[in-house]
Order: C-alpha cells, then sequence, then structure tokens
C-alpha cells in the first residue's frame, strides 16, 4: 500500500514510520521544513524509545521518506492520513479544527485517483463528515472516501502500541474503503489483534469516551489519596486491593500530582463541551477536570507546609517535570502548575529531567538546570520527585538527606516507603495518600 502520512508530530511520525515497518511505502509530509530536513538526517525531533531505529531501518530499506510537498505525496496513494493538531480552542474548549480543515482542501486538490482519506487526529463527532463536506467542495470530481481510525498510543511506549495494540478502530461507511483499511492493517489482523469496524461517529466517540474514562479513574484514585491522608490510610494499600477486583483492573490507579500531557486535558476539555452543545452535559468528566486542577494545585500546598510555611529563600530541588517518564512532552505536565507557584512563592528551584529541559527552558523561567540529582540536592531545602523516571527510582537516599540543608522529601509519586526514607535521615516526608512524617504530615 501507499501510504501519506499529513504531520510529523508525535502521531503522525509515529504511525507513519511503525506503518512503514509493516511494509507500506510510506511518505511523511509536513509543511515546517526545518522539521523536514532534521527527519531525512536521521534526526527524530520527539523524544520516543526505539522510534529512531525503526525509522532508520525503514529509511534504509526504502520504505519510508520525509518530503513538504503534499502534492507528490497524495497523487496515487491508497491512503491519506490526516495527524495533524487539534488543540484546545482558546475561550470555548472546542478542539481546534483548522489544521484538519486546511488539509482535507490541500489533499483534495492533490488527489488523482481514488483514495481513502483517514482522520488519525482526535477529533470532535461529525468532524469527518466535515471533511468529506470540504473534500467535495474543494474537488468536486474527486473519487474518495473518509475514514475514522482514532490512535492510542502512549507516550512513552508508542511503538509497542503501535506494534500490539489492545484494539485498533477503524470508522468506514463503504465496503471499498473497509478493504483498503483492512489491507493497511493486515499485519496486525493475521497477528489476531482485534480491529472494530464501526460507523463514523461511534469511532470517534470512542476515543473521547476512552481517554475520559481513563482520565476518570486516574481523578478518582487521587480523590480517594486526599481522603486516604485525612483518615490515616494508606493509597497504595487501597489501589491494590481495588485493582484485584477483574472488574476495575490495576491500571491507572496511581496516585500523584494529577494527570496531564498532550491527550487527557485536551480531550477532556473537548468532550464536556461536546456534551453541553447537544445539551446532554458530561458532568462527571466536568468535575474529573475541575478536581485534577485541584489535585495540583494541593501540591503546592503540600510543599509549602512542607517547607514550614513558606519557601520564600528556600532551595527546593524538583527530579522531573515532564508529564510522564519516557517522554520530553511537557504539555499540562504538573510541573507548569507547581514549578512557578514555587518560584512565584519565592523559592530558588534547581531541575533536573532526562528529556524535559529542551522544553522546559522556555516553559519554566526562574529555575536553574542541573544535571545530577545529588547536584540538585546538595544544599537544599527540600526535594520534590514529581515525575517517576527510573533514574529516580533508587536513588541513594542516606547520601541525598546527607547533602541537604534541611533533609526534606515530597515523594509526589509514592516511589520511597516512609520507613526508608526516614532511616536515611530525612527530617520530614510528605506524600500522595499515605502518612508522612515530620512537618507537613
Amino acid at each position: 500500500m501507499k501510504i501519506a502520512m499529513v504531520g510529523t508530530g508525535y502521531v503522525g511520525l509515529v504511525s507513519g514510520v511503525c506503518f512503514s515497518d509493516f511494509g507500506h511505502e510510506v511518505v511523511c509530509i509536513d509543511k515546517d521544513p526545518r522539521k523536514i530536513e532534521m527527519l531525512m538526517r536521521g534526526e527524530v525531533p520527539i523524544y520516543e524509545p526505539g522510534l529512531e531505529a525503526v525509522m532508520a531501518r525503514n529509511v534504509a530499506a526504502g520504505r519510508l521518506s520525509f518530503s513538504g510537498d503534499l502534492a507528490a505525496a497524495v497523487a496515487g496513494a491508497d491512503a491519506v492520513f490526516i495527524a495533524v493538531g487539534t488543540p484546545t480552542r482558546r475561550g470555548d474548549g472546542h478542539a481546534d479544527l483548522s489544521y484538519v480543515m486546511a488539509a482535507a482542501e490541500e489533499i483534495a486538490n492533490a488527489l488523482t485517483g481514488y483514495c481513502v482519506i483517514v482522520t488519525k487526529s482526535t477529533v470532535p463527532v461529525g468532524t469527518n463528515r466535515q471533511v468529506a463536506e470540504v473534500v467535495s467542495k474543494a474537488n468536486p470530481s474527486a473519487e474518495f472516501d473518509v475514514a475514522s481510525n482514532p490512535e492510542f498510543l502512549r507516550e512513552g511506549a508508542a511503538i509497542d502500541d503501535f506494534m500490539r495494540p489492545d484494539r485498533v478502530v477503524v470508522g468506514v461507511e463503504s465496503e471499498r474503503a473497509r478493504a483498503v483499511m483492512a489491507d493497511i492493517y493486515r499485519p496486525l489482523f493475521l497477528r489476531e489483534f482485534p480491529i472494530v469496524y464501526t460507523d463514523l461517529e461511534s469511532a470517534e466517540m470512542i476515543k473521547y469516551a476512552a481517554n475520559a474514562f481513563l482520565a476518570a479513574k486516574i481523578t478518582f484514585i487521587n480523590e480517594m489519596a486526599m481522603l486516604c491522608e485525612k483518615v490515616g490510610a494508606d493509597i497504595k494499600a487501597v489501589s491494590k486491593g481495588m485493582g484485584l477486583d477483574g472488574r476495575i483492573g490495576n491500571k491507572f490507579l496511581h496516585a500523584g500530582p494529577g494527570y496531564g500531557g498532550s491527550c487527557f486535558p485536551k480531550d477532556t476539555n473537548a468532550l464536556a463541551r461536546i456534551g453541553q452543545d447537544h445539551a446532554s452535559p458530561c458532568a462527571i468528566t466536568e468535575t474529573v477536570i475541575e478536581v485534577n486542577d485541584r489535585v495540583k494545585r494541593r501540591m503546592v500546598d503540600k510543599l509549602v507546609d512542607l517547607c514550614g510555611g513558606s519557601v520564600n529563600g528556600k532551595t527546593v530541588a524538583v527530579l522531573g517535570v515532564t508529564f510522564k517518564p519516557n517522554t520530553d512532552d511537557m504539555r499540562e505536565a504538573p510541573a507548569l502548575t507547581i514549578v512557578p507557584a514555587l518560584v512565584g512563592g519565592g523559592a530558588k528551584v534547581r531541575v533536573i529531567d532526562p528529556q524535559g529541559r529542551r522544553e522546559g527552558e522556555h516553559l519554566l523561567p526562574g529555575v536553574d538546570w542541573v544535571e545530577d540529582p545529588y547536584a540538585a540536592a546538595t544544599g537544599a531545602d527540600a526535594l520534590v520527585i514529581l515525575t517517576e523516571w527510573n533514574e529516580f527510582r533508587a536513588l541513594d537516599l542516606a547520601q541525598l538527606a546527607q547533602s541537604m540543608a534541611t533533609p526534606r522529601l515530597a515523594d509526589l509519586r509514592n516511589i520511597y516507603p516512609p520507613e526508608d526514607v526516614r532511616q536515611a535521615g530525612f527530617e520530614a516526608y510528605v506524600a500522595v495518600g499515605r502518612r508522612g512524617f515530620g512537618l507537613g504530615s
């Protein structure tokens, strides 16, 4: 199959590279000439474990290429995927579809024969029918079908998610389009991974409903963590006891400083807005958004309490600022709420993150970037674990405590048991949903 992938952001690049690894001929297209030049040099503009190796392998095999010429890439393609951004529109919470519609119009003018136009971007219900209207208006003689194929990629595990998916969702309304999509995903079908064929609207809803449910699960356990702190329970034990119930499952039951990233905040806001527009309010989703914001702000209060009621003049070392480990993505990360609050409160903040500096330097002004957690902790008044990178899971706690001015730890990912922290020499410790000790407990 010949595939054109419009957009080389996270979704577009990962999808295009993986499709080429299936054996398809893929051209990834982007309007940014610097990004295309970078990709043609073999450099990956995002951090995703394993992506660079898969990309290099398929470029060498001649199956994968990069271009800024959409018309040439679309001509003769069996399928064209739209994988451009759909950011939250300022002011009303809607997904901004301007990039999707612009891509659809440009694709329409480049079609040379029958083609399936596939929306890979996360879009509100009804968008694919709008795409069809845009294409028909721009090129009335175009022979095409529209398909909805939402992505379910976890940043940091995207290659495995694409190659070994829980399911593939395909919204189509013609047998011809279904046959094209079946050929594209044949390698997964042969390995018996589930492929769900449905109508366009259902495919669009599946994506939003799935992400909103996961966001609700995270927010529920964070709310339970707040209650655990009040009643003296341990959220780690509560999560384990809940997760062993097969109806609930143990995934997304890890208490922390709130969800972030490119999907959950944007998609919950969009779903809430869709519900409002159709006079069917999504009250649970709206509450999830509100509670998640509250959770992030609550982390600031924890740190202020840990520092004795004020961070003014204190040195705080923050380990991890990306929204999750194994990514360089800072979008809606809890760090964007917590770190500016510390800086605004008069703290001197040192930051270390294995991949976050590239984005973080302009998103977190007024902080000092360091490369080593022990250097960050030296002379500090408080140490904060904000992102659970593997590099932070086996630290020498005693060495950290000895090097600090006042050994106080805020473990906002519940990595270290309280007894280990106490034995290492820390005088105060706070976590999320479990008993602390010393100041702020």
